[in-house]
């Protein structure tokens, strides 16, 4: 596949992005390589939606109205989205061309084809199957109200996950079905659904039907035929055509679905009124779906064959016969596409309107989806049907004239198509008038100079550059109609005129010289075979054979590139010749004949690049030595030509002459013209050309393997697999690894030649003219990336134009600037070669200075670039002897035996020389860091230039070699700036390079089973997770504490908290004893350089003061957080110089823990963590000293502590205590939790210490088990505390202590608190519970009695008043009075930790959970304590939505029992809402549990009997919802008792309203036959988007009961509605169940009779 000949590749670098017209045909021009005619095979794809229903029969109903022109569609009423609803690519990704001057084709395309939908659009489709689809039902349902999208997604794709999981090539069978029953023949329902994502559905419905094609495409194509004849629903349309789009392989092959293939000529002729110049989105689906069937069938007339084959089947013969219609249909398709092209002529009014010469984005993609579908048609038409349209095609264009904008345009791409289809037959036609007319039209003299010419004759040049893009050896047969029709045309004076013969000029050469497949057909055989020998019905949608591929590539013979080098010599070298006497001054060009001069000589370059060879010279110095070659391999893409070889031979390069001209070119118009701005553009082209063009560009390959990989994932067969695509993909991939071949090009010679075009464009990248620099240093940068390491010479000549020069404008600054930016992938400002930084980083810092906002911007861009992007490079290079000895070993080996074997003086020179590098580039870094110092310490530098400075100071900080001390200095002193950005950045330079100098601590191995004096498992067991007699020794123990010296140097200490709870790491490795570490308290003599700098500066006193002044001021009011940068900085001090700073910072501290400021504690809080880790190594009395300072300091901050300064403490100590051993914190642990004891100060003092005990607790995790024992034994006292931000609180820390208990079959038994325990405990002072609603009810059974039961209300309206504990009680008893306010309270508690465990636990619900259940439920209603209500709402809905494992499932449904059937209504009704959640969050394990199952089915019916009206219609809405999502399976025995419970007798209406009936029998009566309308209402309800056959009898058994009293009335009536509202869209499908009484009986039901009836 390639790029059209004479097709205008990319006028830039090969980063650029915009290209002239390049207009695609077909899969082929998904983005199609540079070579020759991309033949028609047009593959589009989709990925949309379907809909559908259930079909009874094969081929009826609408299937039996073929193509007699009937079927018409109108204008659908209804918005017009921008870009065509429906996901997926609707059409592959073509080749680019420019719009607009700036918007590529790519960017049109990608609108279209990535298929986003916008809020005019259609919305998206989803298949659903068995007991998903209700679900998806369900969802599209909510999805009206704006929710459901997600989850019904989700299960689109958890569907089509399971049925491809459950199939293999070996399973499609139908026999295979009957033995292991696939996942599909469960689903036979397809539907159109408004709320899941397009793209989604369609794929999964391209995967269902690859497996089971029986099923799912017959309801999509009665859907797709039914969508066909509605006007109504132009939505539902598209959307089924783009799901008949994604199923097109497999309805065309037959197969499995033998009368797939009879469906397709109907569709097409259906389908042709849908080319709609007035409905853009409709006339896009419809090029798409004609596309992809013709690009998987052969249009051959295949009727002859009845009469001379004798092995069709009938099948065979039914499809032989309709084939007839083939031409018939191509006849048709074009009259719709003239009628498009006519009625899209851009009529120009005004001057202005002639100057705008371009298509709207909608017309640019209706021209690409018109072209690549006529290409398709005719690549895959018989040459008789062929024949025909070409004759039709002829006569249209011949008998037209339009304008060149956009009709031109699509009727000059149906000419291309039709050439590049069959060019012979073509060529013979077309060129020959073309050439006449245009010879005709240009005789006289007068029209050379005209400035607009005849439309005719610009659309004869339209039409003739288009059709020369063809095979090129048909064209050399027409050189002397073409010579001269370019000899009249190229000099015109009308720009339009010469642009249409440049282009000629460009297909031509291209269609000469470029190498390119020749054909895209479906088939690699020719469709004009005898039908006795070949039957093409029998290759509908058959895939490629990549090993028998049979492509014909056209490789350009001698003759055509003869004739290539004729025409360059004739039109191209008489304009080189004419620019190099312009710019000599022998002969002046007036501005618009030198733009015509370069525009040809650009048009023959981009045409001829492909045979054009690199010159060759010397390259330029090596810049970089080294002792292997530093270029590519070069690949073989061209066959080889010894006589063209010869022949090149003997002429100059062309390449290196255009640059030569192009250089002295430049020159006299920055002289004399630098304001020709176009001229300048072109000389850019031209310079991109000469180096990169070979045939094809980089992201033009980039986009057409993007287009190929979408389409290939569109409508590969994965199924199948291995490659079976269909072979127009095929012939595509083919295409586009030649052009891989020829691209790899990144490494080329970097020659002097090459040397002098650089220096050129990076004059032209900092042009006056902002559009010269942008194409500039497109192509510059291009350059930066093609010839490696030519940055290291260009280099100095961009650092000139950053000079602090007045001579340099700010345009040459700016362009220099972006020079330094570039790109992501190629930046100059963010290289890691020394010697470059060494020469940037100070040219930046000493640039010259503007106001311009632009150039600041772009100052910051770099710098920020710098920062982003920088990369550490090594300073020392290192190769270790183990590497050497296995480059030996390597060369040793003789498979393959080495070309050449290193001496060992080559060896040993190696290594000096390695030595050397190292020692110059260390001298570098050196040089670049006091080079950096010298203009941040000279004073001369801005101040947006210090801070950039010292921002780049802080990249040069190593971990491999220490900063020179005279930059620690300077960061030092940059602690106590005056400016807080240089203070901040300064912090984190001293962080780092106090981990630079941080010494290194030995370590020992240890046994860690033999310290748990325990023997190790056997090796290869496993050890089980949790606490065990290995890692008991790593625990809190109060009684083991080290609290001697001697303890201390005994202990191990392992600070990493996770060592040993599941594993230990290999080898085992704690610090050595003291007196193996490094000394202690140095004095300043013993301290390296840099080191002796920091501590004489932070034991300055002046220095300390003024520091923690800056850092207690307040940054950022309301949004400052506790600093890990600034923690860091005082842990690394008191790491790196032990405690002997510490005096100077006790003061200090002392004073901000007075303070009750919240900067003051912020600050005070970050040195005491830093104070706690940096003290890891310390000796024991210096710890003890230490924390004999630190806990009364803590203390006092304690009682000092507010709403601002808890979260910092609490961070603080959190940051303290991580991975740190707590035996050896014992002295804060203790001191934390002696001191939450404390309860003084008030709620908010005793949650604080809470709150930071809380947060040293959590660093230790599992192993402070004593101390969890501890705290709990302290809270449950206060567990009723009366304060909610104290009971807030303990739920928290509730979950922390019981956090460690995990399951027993996934973990150990734990040491620390168990749940079960705590709550046996918790249980009985909360059994008060029970018992407060029942006092208030007033009746002893808790209860309402059974009066509201037919009108809902609530009788007497006491039962279920809410409760409210009141201060005092009412009764006169006090202690009963606050025993129930403290059992609520405790509740509350109770529930913090259950929301709060729910959300952080390590696994699921604990089944000691669901005991509290009961309890909880009742509290959901109250509403006299709002915390109370939310709090029972929250938890509610927390323990119903967490996933239970299968042991778990039973314990939860008795505790739904237990409340179901319990005596408060309201509790009832809640416990309905939270078995719903509960069992669809855990739909797949409950479904599994049949015994739960059974349990759930028998408490609704249960509850359908429920004398309490709400309680009776939520049971049966969670009846309904279980019935749909396949819980509770809708057998005859359910319905049978439903009918049963409806048929109960009423007595009289005057007995039900006497007083004393009340609590009769009739009252339950009645509540009997409204469970069994219930019953029969969820039945309904459960299947809202389909009609089961069950439905329309039982839909009129409830309407017999409309009469009923309420409440079942007001029930039958609601259902009847939502019946109504749920089955309206498809309602000329469902009413296709019913019979005619039963729709007369049922319309007389849905629709209120009229007044006037």
């Amino acid at each position: 596949m390639g790029t059209e000949p004479g097709e205008p590749v990319c006028e830039g670098c090969p980063g650029q992005h915009r290209v002239h017209r390049l207009e695609p045909l077909g899969v082929q021009t998904l983005h199609a390589p540079a070579a020759e005619p991309e033949p028609a095979c047009g593959l589009q794809t989709a990925a949309g939606g379907a809909g559908g229903r259930r079909l009874r029969c094969g081929r009826g109903g609408y299937l039996d109205r073929l193509y007699d022109g009937r079927s018409q569609w109108r204008h659908c009423a209804g918005p017009h989205p921008e870009v065509l609803p429906g996901g997926g690519d609707v059409l592959p990704p073509l080749q680019q061309r420019q719009v607009d001057g700036k918007a590529a084709e790519a960017d049109l395309q990608a609108a279209f084809f990535s298929g986003e939908e916008t809020s005019q659009g259609a919305l998206p489709e989803a298949v659903v199957g068995p007991t998903r689809a209700r679900r998806l039902q369900a969802d599209r349902h909510r999805a009206g109200e704006g929710c459901g999208t997600h989850e019904a997604s989700r299960d689109a794709r958890h569907l089509q996950q399971d049925w491809q999981s459950g199939c293999s090539p070996g399973t499609t069978e139908p026999g295979s079905h009957q033995a292991r029953p696939h996942p599909a023949s469960r689903t036979r329902e397809v539907r159109l659904s408004q709320s899941i994502n397009q793209s989604i559905s369609a794929q999964a419905l391209q995967n269902l039907a690859l497996i089971r094609p029986d099923l799912i495409l017959p309801p999509v194509l009665e859907k797709t035929y039914l969508a066909m004849e509605t006007l109504t629903e132009p939505h539902q349309l598209i959307a089924t055509m783009c799901c008949v789009v994604t199923m097109a392989r497999e309805m065309v092959k037959g197969g499995r679905y033998p009368e797939g293939p009879s469906n397709l000529l109907p569709l097409l002729f259906m389908v042709l009124p849908g080319i709609d110049p007035n409905d853009f989105a409709k006339c896009m689906i419809t090029f798409q779906f004609i596309s992809t069937f013709c690009t998987l069938v052969p249009l051959v007339d295949c009727s002859e064959a009845l009469q001379t084959r004798s092995d069709l089947t009938e099948r065979e013969k039914e499809l032989c016969s309709s084939t007839a219609g083939f031409e018939d249909f191509v006849m048709q398709f074009m009259d719709k596409c003239f009628a498009l092209i006519e009625n899209s002529t851009l009529e120009q009014t005004t001057t202005l309107d002639t100057l705008m010469d371009k298509m709207s984005n909608q017309e640019g993609m209706v021209e690409i989806g018109l072209t690549s579908t006529f290409s398709t048609i005719l690549t895959q038409s018989s040459p008789a049907i062929y024949q025909e349209a070409i004759k039709k095609l002829f006569h249209f264009a011949s008998s037209h004239m339009f304008e060149t904008k956009v009709a031109g345009r699509m009727a000059a791409n149906m000419c291309r198509a039709a050439s590049k289809a069959h060019p012979e037959f073509t060529l013979k036609l077309f060129l020959p008038h073309c050439a006449q007319v245009i010879m005709k039209l240009t005789e006289a003299e007068d029209v050379q100079k005209e400035e607009q010419l005849d439309d005719e004759l610009l659309w004869n040049l339209q039409m003739l550059a288009d059709i020369v893009r063809c095979d090129g050896l048909t064209l050399v047969a027409y050189r002397d109609q073409l010579v001269p029709v370019l000899k009249r045309s190229l000099h015109l004076t009308c720009k339009d005129g010469y642009t249409q013969a440049g282009l000629l000029l460009r297909h031509a050469l291209r269609a000469l010289t470029l190498i390119y497949p020749q054909e895209y057909r479906s088939m690699p055989c020719r469709f004009d075979r005898p039908l006795d020998e070949y039957l093409p019905i029998r290759d509908w949608g058959t895939p490629g054979n990549l090993f028998e591929l049979g492509l014909r590539w056209h490789i350009p013979s001698l003759e055509e590139k003869k004739l290539a080098l004729y025409l360059l010599d004739t039109f191209l070298q008489p304009e080189l010749d004419g620019l190099e006497q312009h710019s000599e001054g022998t002969s002046a060009l007036s501005r618009d004949e030198l733009q015509r001069t370069l525009m040809i000589v650009h048009d023959g370059l981009i045409g001829a690049g492909a045979i054009m060879p690199m010159w060759e010279e010397p390259e330029t110095a090596d810049f970089i030595k080294s002792k292997t070659p530093l270029r590519g391999f070069v690949n073989t893409y061209q066959v080889k030509d010894e006589a063209f070889e010869a022949l090149l031979k003997q002429r100059k390069n062309l390449r290196a002459v255009i640059c030569k001209v192009m250089q002295k070119l430049v020159g006299h118009i920055l002289t004399n013209s630098e304001d020709d701005t176009k001229s300048l553009s072109f000389i850019i082209k031209i310079y991109s050309a000469v180096l990169f063009y070979y045939g094809t560009l980089k992201h033009e390959f980039d986009g057409r393997w993007k287009s190929f990989t979408v389409v290939k994932k569109a409508i590969e067969d994965k199924l199948q697999g291995k490659k079976r695509h269909i072979r127009a993909l095929l012939v595509d991939r083919v295409s586009l690894q030649h052009e891989m071949r020829v691209l790899d090009k990144e490494h080329a010679p970097y020659t002097p030649l090459v040397q002098e075009v650089m220096q050129d464009l990076l004059k032209l990248s900092t042009s006056h003219y902002g559009e010269v620099r942008a194409k500039a240093q497109q192509a510059f940068l291009g350059c930066l990336q093609m010839y490696p390491y030519c940055h290291l010479d260009l280099l100095p000549s961009i650092l000139t134009y950053l000079k602090d020069d007045p001579n340099i404008s700010h345009d040459q600054f700016k362009g220099a600037l972006y020079v330094l930016l570039g790109t992501r992938s190629c930046c100059l400002a963010s290289a890691s070669e020394y010697p470059v930084i060494r020469q940037l980083w100070p040219t930046i810092l000493q640039a010259g200075h503007s106001e311009k906002p632009s150039i600041q911007r772009l100052i910051e861009d770099v710098t920020d670039r710098i920062h982003r992007n920088y990369e550490t490079v090594a300073v020392q290079s290192e190769v270790s002897e183990a590497s050497v000895d296995l480059a030996k070993a390597v060369l040793a080996s003789k498979k393959p035996a080495p070309s050449c074997t290193p001496t060992t003086q080559e060896v040993e020179g190696a290594a000096k020389d390695l030595e050397r590098r190292n020692k110059e580039t260390l001298d570098i870094y050196h040089d670049l860091v006091n080079t950096l110092l010298d203009l941040l310490e000279s004073g001369k530098l801005r101040w947006r230039f210090v801070q950039i400075s010292i921002g780049m100071l802080t990249l040069q900080i190593r971990r491999d070699t220490p900063l020179p001390p005279r930059a620690v200095a300077m960061f030092t002193r940059s602690l106590v700036d005056d400016t807080i950005t240089v203070r901040k950045m300064a912090i984190g330079a001293v962080v780092a390079i106090l981990k630079q100098q941080k010494r290194e601590h030995k370590k020992k191995e240890i046994e860690p089973f033999k310290e748990g004096g325990c023997q190790p498992p056997p090796p290869g067991s496993l050890v089980p997770l949790g606490e065990r007699d290995d890692n008991k020794w790593l625990q809190y123990d109060s009684s083991k504490l080290p609290k001697t010296q001697d303890q201390w140097d005994s202990t191990t200490f392992v600070d990493k908290t996770h060592w040993g709870f599941n594993t230990w790491p290999k080898p085992m490795l704690t610090y050595a004893p003291a007196d193996q570490q490094p000394p202690l308290g140095r004095k300043r003599e013993d301290m390296s350089e840099g080191e002796g700098i920091i501590f004489d500066h932070f034991s300055n006193t002046e220095f300390v003061d003024k520091l923690i002044g800056f850092l207690s001021l307040e940054d950022r009011k309301g949004r400052d957080k506790f600093s890990n940068r600034r923690f860091n900085m005082f842990k690394g001090l008191f790491r790196n110089y032990d405690d002997t700073l510490l005096p100077l910072f006790k003061p200090h501290m002392e004073r901000l823990a007075a303070d009750t400021q919240e900067f003051s504690q912020r600050c005070l809080a970050e040195i005491v963590a830093g104070l706690i880790r940096g003290a890891k190594h310390w000796t024991f009395d210096k710890q003890e000293k230490l924390y004999e300072f630190l806990l009364p300091l803590l203390k006092t901050v304690m009682t000092n502590a507010s709403v601002e300064t808890i979260g910092d403490w609490a961070q603080s100590m959190s940051s303290a205590v991580e991975n740190r051993d707590p035996r050896k914190i014992h002295w804060l642990l203790e001191a934390l939790m002696e001191d939450c004891a404390n309860q003084s100060g008030g709620s908010f003092l005793y949650s604080s210490r809470l709150y930071v005990l809380q947060s040293a607790l959590n660093q230790q995790e599992w192993r402070v088990p004593e101390l969890l024992h501890r705290l709990l034994t302290h809270l449950e006292p206060h567990l009723p505390h009366v304060y909610k931000n104290v009971r807030d609180r303990l739920g928290s820390v509730l979950t922390n202590i019981f956090m460690y208990e995990l399951p027993a079959e996934i973990a150990t038994a734990t040491c620390s608190p168990q749940r079960g325990k705590f709550l046996q405990g918790l249980l009985p002072k909360l059994a008060i519970l029970e018992t407060l609603d029942l006092e208030r009810n007033g009746n002893g059974n808790g209860s309402q009695g059974n009066g509201n039961q037919g009108n809902g209300n609530q009788g007497n309206g006491k039962g279920e008043e809410p409760m409210e504990v009141q201060d005092q009680a009412q009764d006169g008893s006090l202690g009963e009075t606050d025993e129930k306010k403290e059992a609520i309270q405790l509740i509350k508690t109770v529930m913090k930790w259950m929301i709060s465990g729910l959300a952080r636990m390590y696994h699921g619900v604990f089944p000691e959970l669901y005991q509290l259940l009961p309890l909880i439920m009742p509290l959901e209603s109250t509403e006299k304590d709002d915390e109370l209500q939310k709090d029972a709402q929250v938890c509610l809905a927390c323990v119903a939505q967490a996933y239970l494992s299968p042991d778990i499932i039973p314990t939860a449904m008795e505790a739904v029992k237990q409340v179901a059937f319990g005596g408060l209504w309201r509790a009832r009704l809640s416990i309905m809402t939270f078995l719903q959640v509960l069992v669809f969050c855990n739909l797949f394990l409950v479904q599994a549990n049949k015994s739960v199952v059974a349990d759930i089915r028998k408490l609704l019916l249960k509850l359908l009997q429920d004398e309490q009206l709400e309680v009776r219609e939520m049971a049966g809405t969670t009846l309904s919802g279980f019935l749909q999502c396949g819980l509770i399976a809708l057998d005859k025995d359910l319905q049978v008792h439903f009918n049963k419970l409806c048929h109960t007798k009423l007595p009289k209406k005057k007995k039900l309203t006497d007083a004393g009936m009340q609590e009769g029998p009739s009252s339950q009566a009645l509540i009997q036959r409204h469970a069994g309308v219930l019953g029969l209402c969820a039945c309904v309800l459960s299947y809202p988007y389909d009609v089961p056959e069950w439905m329309p009898q039982l839909l009129l058994e409830l309407g017999d009961h409309l009469n009923d009293p309420q409440p079942i009335a007001g029930t039958v009536k609601k259902t009847l509605s939502d019946f109504r509202r749920t089955h309206h869209d498809n309602w000329q499908e469902h009413k296709q169940r019913f019979t005619e009484d039963q729709l007369c009986m049922l319309t007389d039901l849905l629709v209120s009779p009229s007044y006037y009836a």
